[in-house]
């Protein structure tokens, strides 16, 4: 399913996470071939994928996005974290 990102979504991306500015390769890397999927707070995706290095240290990028239909999907957001909360887990990779 293709999953799209706007201008104004990656600039408020970039303003809120400056880490992720030049991180736009690993961004589309972990929407395309995660690690983890997980379902979020308001029944929305999360793409999580490891990566040793990062601007910060090794941590995963989440990549949280939403799909309208088989056909179409967005990305909210996205930002390194140091551990996967526990939640719904949708597709592991094996």
């Amino acid at each position: 399913m293709p999953v799209r990102i706007t201008d104004e979504r990656w600039e408020h991306i970039c303003r809120r996470h400056p880490e992720i500015e030049e991180e736009n390769g690993k961004v589309l890397e972990t929407i395309t071939n995660p690690d983890i999927i997980q379902r979020g707070d308001r029944n929305e995706l999360m793409a999580l994928r490891f990566y040793e290095q990062t601007p910060l240290s090794p941590k995963y990028l989440v990549v949280v996005y939403r799909e309208v239909s088989s056909t179409d999907g967005y990305i909210i957001t996205a930002y390194f974290t140091n551990r996967i909360r526990r939640r719904e887990v949708i597709w592991k990779r094996g």
